[in-house]
C-alpha cells in the first residue's frame, strides 16, 4: 500500500526552530520529526512514499532525493497551504488504490498496523486511528461520534459540546473515494479546506468509516513544548529498553 505524508507546514507555533528548515526536519531526540515518520510506515509494510512538501521543499527533496531505505520517494508540491484536504488533492496524482495517510509532524508509537489491516480487509472506506482525551480537551481537536460498530458517524472541528471525548490523531487509512470528497469541500471560516469537512462529505454519501482505538503514545509537534515531551517519552522508552 502507498503511504502519503503530509509535510508542507511551516510550522510557526515551532519558531524560532522553523526560522531556516521546514517543520518536518525539525530533530526530535536527533532525528527529524518527517524521518520518524517514514521509519513508522516503512515497519508496516508501505511499498511507495508520496510525500506532500511546501515550504523550503528543497531542504527535504535534497535530503531524501528518490528513496529511503530502499523504498520509492515521490514528491507533490503544495505551493500554498490550504489546509489538510488542500494537501491530499496535491497527491492525488501519484496514488493508485487505498493508500495510508500520516502527518509528517506527530510522533507515534501505537498499534499503526492495526489500521492498515482493517483496512486491507476491504469492509471500510476508510480506518482512523483515534484516541480519548478528557473531555474537556477534546474541543480542541476533530471529535468523533461512533455507533455500536465502531463506525464513525460524525466528525465535529472543535465543538464546544463535544458529543465524545474521542478524537483523531494525524493517521488514517482512505480509499480513493477521499478525493472525490476533499474536491468538494469548500473554504472554512479560516479560508482553509479542511480534512474534517471531507469526512463528513464521505459519511453522507453512506461511506464506512471504522475507528481503531490507539494502543500506545502519540506526539503532535506543534510546539516547543511537544517537541520536549515527546524526546522524554523516547528517552524513557530507550533507556527502559537497555535496562
Amino acid at each position: 500500500m502507498q503511504a502519503v505524508v503530509l509535510a508542507a507546514g511551516k510550522g510557526t507555533r515551532l519558531q524560532p526552530l522553523t526560522e531556516t528548515k521546514p517543520k518536518a526536519l525539525v530533530e526530535v531526540d536527533g532525528k527529524p520529526i518527517v524521518e520518524d515518520v517514514f521509519d513508522n510506515l516503512l515497519a508496516i509494510g508501505v511499498s511507495e512514499l508520496i510525500v506532500v512538501v511546501g515550504y523550503k521543499k528543497e531542504q527535504i527533496i535534497e535530503r531524501y532525493e528518490d528513496e529511503y531505505e530502499g523504498i520509492p520517494i515521490t514528491y507533490a508540491h503544495q505551493r500554498e497551504q490550504l489546509g489538510l484536504a488542500h494537501a491530499i488533492l496535491q497527491a492525488e496524482p501519484h496514488v493508485d488504490g487505498d493508500f495510508v495517510m500520516m502527518l509528517g509532524d506527530n510522533i507515534f508509537r501505537a498499534n499503526l498496523h492495526d489500521v492498515m489491516n482493517r483496512q486491507q480487509e476491504d469492509r471500510a472506506d476508510a480506518a482512523f486511528l483515534v484516541e480519548e482525551v478528557p473531555y474537556e480537551e477534546a474541543s480542541r481537536y476533530g471529535v468523533l461520534d461512533t455507533n455500536e460498530y465502531g463506525e464513525i458517524v460524525e466528525v465535529v472541528e472543535k465543538p464546544d459540546d463535544p458529543p465524545s471525548n474521542l478524537v483523531m490523531t494525524g493517521f488514517y487509512t482512505f480509499s480513493p473515494a477521499i478525493f472525490y470528497a476533499c474536491q468538494l469541500v469548500q473554504p472554512s471560516d479560516r479560508g482553509e479546506y479542511e480534512l474534517p469537512d471531507a469526512i463528513d462529505l464521505l459519511l453522507q454519501s453512506g461511506r464506512t468509516i471504522d475507528a481503531i482505538r490507539m494502543d500506545g503514545w502519540r506526539i503532535d509537534v506543534g510546539y516547543p513544548e511537544d517537541r520536549e515531551r515527546a524526546e522524554n517519552l523516547l528517552t524513557d522508552r530507550t533507556q527502559v529498553a537497555e535496562e
